[in-house]
């Protein structure tokens, strides 16, 4: 989907500015990781990427909100706020690291996959080591839950768990199915543990030296787009999920219950983030959710 909407992205700027502005795609990683591509558009050699927000906390903090886990419900309570005033004032923090974020796309709901057991309690997470991103949050909400969270690079975690060097693993259900991790994996529990979303980063300098109305066009087509990787990524979850029952993955809810259990384990670690990312910020965030939930 992301690699879609990119596609989508250059047809727009295109056609709009008449074939005035090219846009040349790079897929699979062929610049770096995140934060290699990231620091490529800081030092103005890239012009765009379009990283998840977790490897950003490092330059941002803020964007550790979106790492707290169990917050978002629905997929629409997320757009609500990633286009809302919290989403914009994450953003606005960036120009004065050299970056511009235009709008925010979307990774999705991680689900957790182990070779041990279904994980349908809060119970079932003691004892498993799981990969995780190299994320402060994720680690020790994890780890409250009686896991071992492993942070790895992600292009080694299918060797890991065809080791065993890792129990499990966690990510959206498309990208469970692109890597194939069903092949080394025998439960997926449906755990939606974390929504993250991606942002459309911009290189401060060369954004700077576009006119106002081309800063419109290309603000205007990541929107545009995203809306569309939006569509594409919800119907790619659906059809990752059909596939992953063809594969004989055996697969698990999780009830609202234990859900509601877990976010009550992790509540410690809900509110030691809280601090370090800022009372005011992270009451928002749970505000503008609860007025998403009520509309």
């Amino acid at each position: 989907p992301q690699g879609q909407a990119l596609n989508r992205f250059k047809e727009i700027v295109e056609e709009k500015s008449g074939g005035r502005i090219q846009v040349r795609p790079y897929f699979s990683a062929q610049l770096g990781d995140d934060l290699k591509m990231t620091e490529a558009l800081q030092a103005g050699v890239q012009e765009v990427t379009i990283p998840s927000t977790s490897p950003l906390v490092g330059i941002v903090p803020e964007f550790g909100i979106f790492d707290l886990p169990f917050v978002f419900d629905e997929e629409e309570e997320a757009d609500a706020v990633l286009d809302g005033p919290l989403g914009q004032k994450i953003l606005d923090k960036l120009p004065e690291h050299g970056l511009v974020g235009l709008t925010y796309w979307e990774n999705g709901y991680r689900n957790l996959t182990n070779s041990r057991r279904p994980v349908k309690r809060a119970e079932d997470f003691r004892g498993l080591k799981i990969r995780t991103m190299q994320t402060d949050v994720h680690l020790d909400a994890f780890k409250a839950l009686g896991s071992n969270p492993t942070p790895m690079p992600f292009s080694e975690v299918f060797t890991a768990l065809e080791s065993g060097t890792v129990d499990g693993q966690e990510n959206p259900l498309a990208t469970i199915v692109s890597n194939k991790f069903y092949e080394v994996q025998e439960y997926l529990s449906l755990t939606e543990h974390v929504y993250t979303p991606f942002v459309f980063l911009v290189s401060k300098s060369f954004w700077d030296r576009l006119s106002p109305e081309d800063q419109q066009l290309i603000r205007e087509a990541a929107i545009e787009a995203g809306k569309y990787e939006r569509e594409l990524n919800r119907k790619a979850n659906a059809e990752a999920l059909e596939e992953l029952k063809k594969q004989g993955i055996k697969i698990n809810e999780v009830s609202p219950e234990e859900r509601e259990k877990m976010k009550q384990i992790i509540q410690p670690v809900i509110e030691k983030y809280r601090k370090k990312l800022g009372e005011d910020l992270v009451s928002q965030l749970f505000e503008e959710v609860e007025k998403a939930r009520n509309r």
